[in-house]
């Protein structure tokens, strides 16, 4: 009931604790056993008048020492649990980790982000529970019952035989419901998925809903998802509130009958005076176990729920073993019928032929949508569904190992991104055994040095996403943890947009002067940090419109030209008060 065989092999490390956790609860039981047989001898003798100190003496002996051995046990079960939840943490995070390290660039294809922060963070808490609570308490439960009911025959056998019978009622109404429960709980976290994904969605727009005053739209459709959570959160808590009232009608009632059958058997002579009070005192727990086991029923349910998501995204289909090694350092990248569709309806890119040669400067130019920025997604392999050939060195992209690929192409946008920490941090990302001789060398590059020796040197606090810095300062960083990397290949995707003309210029300077030793293949929609590239294509609609040298596009006077000439006026216009 409820005991998924992957999950606990999963976790394999898990079962020491578990049945350490059983083992000493087993402990506590027996020494409840000693504890209320004396107590129950005690009881009878004192009824008879044939108590003594001596007795009185024992059984206060007895009962401390049981009582201390309880206290021991449940202590190192508590901490077993500990253990076993510590464990469960640890390995399902690594394994959703190192999932989505094999699944690489592209995952976001197969999962939302919200989905996979959910289960690895929610969704492991609640097999934290789980395994630390559920799961000991499950075997305890079947163990027991049946302790008691072989310490029980000693004393009369038909009284314990109706307490056994009596305990698998509970685990009846448990599954009575346990279908019901299990499509309600699926639908619970499939609310609870799409609620995190509209918040992390409305949280990282929060700028752009202030801008456009849409946040009373937005904040509307968070609360229409709230409020979906909440009724379906009602109806769980009301199946587990109905299911607990069954399973305590079950317990008490089944302790009652055990208790009547206990005097009925004394009033008929079939056992002694402390006998029968063994029976009544020990009659609650035959149920308590298996009553503590339906407490925990809705966490095991939610557990279950909650390990299908993390299996759903660790079954995600992974890109077949790679059979080349690594791909040469230097080497045309070339792109033959290529096509590309987020959607099927929809095709992006439209069968374009690119030619990017070994040490050249190619630029992509076009309009915004034309499908600059999904060729690039597609030569870093985070877009993987498209169809024609993609070749680096000879050697097709679905051939070439990931961490290959990414030690052959830098990519750098206007949204790289920079973590949390020091300067010397994110820059040792580019490269890890770099001195700070040659950290401070490419900051002066990039021309980032005088501020941050003004700053904390390489020791400057970086805050989340660089949040402390300028744009200009954030692409610059950018720029210099890239010049580290040292790769034949960089590609910069619009690394240039919406920073100051300042920064625009230092950082042009050095993709100009990296292309004289590297390949660099440049996305901008700036012509003027294209005309001295050695051949430029311009898309439209998905589809290469011409190809050409900016001399060569110019005089060919077709849609270049007309970019170039817009763009001039636009940028010249109010110099002299008038258009150029």
């Amino acid at each position: 009931m409820m005991i998924n065989k992957r999950l606990i092999g999963t976790v394999g490390e898990s079962k020491k604790y578990i049945a350490g956790n059983v083992l000493l609860q087993w402990c506590a039981l027996a020494a409840n056993i000693a504890m209320m047989f004396a107590i129950a001898r005690l009881l009878a003798r004192l009824f008879e008048q044939t108590a003594t100190a001596a007795v009185c003496a024992e059984t206060a002996v007895l009962a401390l020492l049981a009582l201390g051995i309880r206290f021991c046990c449940t202590a190192g079960a508590s901490r077993m649990g500990y253990f076993s939840s510590k464990a469960v943490k640890r390995t399902l995070r690594e394994r959703i980790y190192q999932k989505l390290l094999r699944l690489g660039a592209s995952y976001s294809e197969q999962v939302r982000t919200s989905e996979v922060v959910q289960v690895a963070v929610e969704g492991v808490e609640q097999l934290e529970t789980y395994f630390g609570a559920y799961l000991p308490q499950f075997f305890y439960a079947m163990l027991a019952p049946v302790t008691l009911f072989a310490v029980l025959c000693f004393v009369n056998v038909p009284a314990a035989a109706v307490l056994l019978v009596c305990v698998p009622l509970i685990p009846a109404a448990i599954a009575a419901v346990q279908t019901w429960a299990k499509k309600l709980l699926a639908k619970y976290w499939g609310q609870y998925t799409a609620l995190g994904d509209t918040f992390l969605e409305n949280l990282q727009g929060l700028t752009a809903l202030k801008i456009y005053q849409a946040d009373e739209f937005k904040n509307r459709e968070m609360n229409e998802e709230a409020e979906k959570f909440r009724i379906i959160t009602m109806k769980v808590l009301t199946m587990q509130l109905n299911s607990i009232t069954i399973m305590d009608l079950v317990a008490y009632g089944g302790a009652a009958l055990g208790i009547i059958m206990a005097v009925t058997q004394f009033a008929g002579g079939h056992t002694t005076l402390t006998g029968c009070l063994l029976i009544i005192l020990l009659a609650a727990d035959f149920f308590l176990p298996m009553r503590q086991l339906g407490s925990f029923f809705h966490i095991a349910m939610n557990g279950m729920a909650a390990s299908d998501k993390i299996f759903r995204l660790l079954d995600l289909p992974e890109a077949a073993e790679e059979k080349s090694g690594e791909m040469p350092r230097d080497g045309e990248i070339a792109c033959s019928g290529l096509r590309f569709s987020y959607q099927p309806d929809r095709e992006i890119l439209h069968g374009i032929e690119l030619r990017f040669p070994a040490g050249n400067f190619t630029a992509l130019v076009g309009e915004s949508g034309c499908g600059k920025s999904t060729a690039a997604a597609i030569l870093m392999g985070r877009n993987k569904g498209y169809t024609g050939s993609v070749t680096i060195g000879g050697l097709e992209l679905g051939e070439i190992p990931e961490d290959s690929l990414m030690r052959h192409i830098t990519y750098v946008s206007h949204r790289s991104y920079l973590f949390k920490g020091t300067v010397r941090d994110n820059l040792r990302m580019g490269n890890p055994a770099a001195s700070d001789a040659e950290l401070w060398a490419v900051l002066e590059q990039v021309r980032l040095d005088g501020f941050l020796k003004a700053e904390q040197g390489l020791d400057t606090a970086i805050m989340e996403n660089a949040s402390n810095l300028s744009g200009g300062q954030r692409q610059r960083l950018a720029l210099a943890r890239a010049l580290l990397h040292d790769s034949p290949v960089y590609l910069f995707d619009e690394a240039t947009s919406n920073i100051d003309v300042e920064s625009e210029n230092d950082i042009m300077a050095q993709i100009y002067e990296l292309a004289k030793t590297k390949t660099v293949i440049l996305i901008s929609h700036r012509l003027a940090n294209v005309a001295g590239a050695d051949k430029i294509y311009v898309l439209d609609g998905g589809s290469i419109a011409e190809s050409g040298s900016h001399a060569e596009l110019l005089c060919s006077h077709g849609l270049y030209e007309k970019l170039w000439t817009a763009q001039q006026n636009l940028e010249m216009y109010g110099k002299d008060g008038s258009p150029a």
